[in-house]
């Protein structure tokens, strides 16, 4: 279970908004041990989630192969 310290989590399981907003930490935050996360359900919400601009771009290559969102490049000096 990903800690959700600021929401009750048997709450959250009961809506479908919920759910992906449990999912969203847990991808933002990293799962908790012995936690599994369904490929199935990171495909159907992956855009309704708010996920950190670089976890989200790894998770598309990793799931997709490419990169589906543009992130502006950024000048180094």
């Amino acid at each position: 279970m990903a800690f959700i310290w600021d929401y009750d989590r048997k709450e959250l399981e009961k809506t479908e908004e919920g759910r992906i907003k449990i999912l969203e930490r847990t991808l933002n935050y990293g799962p908790e041990p012995e936690e599994k996360i369904k490929l199935d359900d990171v495909k159907k919400y992956f855009g309704k989630m708010q996920l950190f601009p670089l976890k989200q771009r790894l998770f598309e290559l990793l799931i997709w192969g490419k990169y589906r969102s543009l992130i502006p490049n950024k000048k180094l000096f």
